[in-house]
């Protein structure tokens, strides 16, 4: 193995709460139901992706352009969140674990369907840190397709089955399977079977097989 490669939300840094934030008060402005069981299962999900689950329990029907507009709404919303993003956001042991993985001379890249990818990296100081990041700004689909995976090991010029893959979401870890990586679960992932490698926190990946 010469590479991982992390999701970002859940993973690196948690906006989980300025997700959940956005997309409910989008959807109280439209009168529409929104919940913490719902915003669930948004997490590894596209925009556009994530907006057509919100709208399962919207009264009335919406245009491409209603619909466009609303996820422009919804990403307006969050982004004005993420100005209060600091170092200080970066979750439990990820710089230590990153530090070791790149001190054993592994290969770090990030691999997150979420177009705000660079902003996020930036306010939490790590802009420019990874060796290959692949975000939305790159990919035409969507987790758990894997192309986002995929454009990530392309980057670091490695084959698939070189790279684990870290991710927090089931829909993280089917793309990665169908993508011929090696995958770890963290959060809701670890209780995933389809998981290759469960781990409680970060600094656990330091006992996977083949790291140090």
């Amino acid at each position: 193995m010469k590479a991982f490669i992390f999701d970002l939300d859940g993973v690196l840094v948690s906006t989980d709460k300025y997700h959940y934030q956005a997309w409910k008060k989008m959807a109280d402005d439209e009168g529409i139901y929104f919940d913490e069981k719902i915003n669930d299962r948004l997490r590894g999900v596209s925009r556009m992706a994530s907006l057509g689950i919100v709208l399962e329990r919207a009264r009335r029907q919406y245009t491409e352009e209603e619909k466009v507009a609303l996820a422009n709404k919804k990403n307006d919303l969050y982004r004005d969140l993420l100005k209060n993003l600091t170092p200080a956001d970066r979750l439990a042991g990820v710089t230590e674990t990153l530090e070791k993985l790149r001190a054993e001379g592994f290969l770090l890249a990030v691999g997150s369907s979420s177009k705000n990818t660079p902003t996020i990296l930036d306010k939490i100081g790590y802009g420019g840190y990874f060796d290959a990041v692949s975000d939305g700004n790159n990919i035409t689909k969507s987790k758990p397709d894997p192309e986002v995976f995929v454009k990530a090991a392309e980057m670091l010029k490695l084959p698939a089955e070189e790279c684990f893959v870290v991710e927090d979401a089931k829909a993280g870890i089917d793309a990665a399977k169908a993508g011929g990586f090696v995958s770890v679960g963290i959060g809701d992932a670890a209780h995933y079977d389809k998981t290759d490698y469960k781990i409680l926190t970060m600094s656990d990946i330091l006992t996977l097989p083949c790291v140090i």
